[in-house]
């Protein structure tokens, strides 16, 4: 199975594309934080959540339950594809209905590999992996550009380099944020 968690207007043809919202008209009408989801455990091998994990969990609780669900329902070696908005977009800050800032890094917070890393080396780092008992890995990273940074990076107004230590300081530099993620079972 795949599944379109939160797929407002944007559905996806062999998927199931799944919505909080009736108008929307998913295949199936569902609360991501009403939890669990009515899926079988191991019943996924892709899931799609395109500007959709930055609207849930509104507390540290909910969204680390969301992220163990996304675990039990998904195969070993299953693929996850996130887009979020970049937190420091105006894009982000102006939906009120944004309750939680998504950065690329906590992903690794995920990742059973990468809690033995942090371990090792004496990290202050959380082990939610291990709290949590799931295993993500980070596959890919993807930084899309707003337009008009995009337009100076091509023509040569601007290096990489200069891009990305503006992105670590300043707002409306990176408009969204893809990820992917492979989850890892035994």
């Amino acid at each position: 199975m795949k599944l379109n968690l939160g797929c407002g207007y944007n559905k996806l043809d062999g998927f199931t594309n799944v919505d909080s919202q009736e108008s929307c008209e998913p295949d199936m009408l569902i609360d991501l934080e009403d939890l669990p989801w009515p899926f079988e455990s191991d019943s996924t091998d892709e899931i799609v959540l395109c500007h959709v994990l930055e609207h849930l969990g509104g507390t540290s609780d909910v969204y680390l339950k969301i992220i163990q669900e996304l675990y039990r329902v998904s195969q070993h070696l299953a693929q996850i594809s996130i887009t979020v908005p970049h937190p420091r977009h105006d894009d982000f800050m102006i939906d009120p209905t944004h309750v939680r800032p998504i950065l690329p890094d906590q992903f690794y917070m995920f990742s059973k590999n990468q809690n033995r890393k942090w371990k090792k080396e004496g990290c202050a780092n959380t082990a939610l992996a291990d709290y949590l008992n799931v295993d993500f890995e980070v596959t890919d990273t993807q930084w899309i550009l707003d337009t008009d940074w995009k337009r100076q990076l091509k023509v040569g107004e601007i290096s990489s380099d200069e891009l990305v230590r503006l992105a670590t300081h300043q707002n409306n530099i990176v408009k969204e944020i893809q990820v992917k993620l492979r989850v890892i079972k035994t």
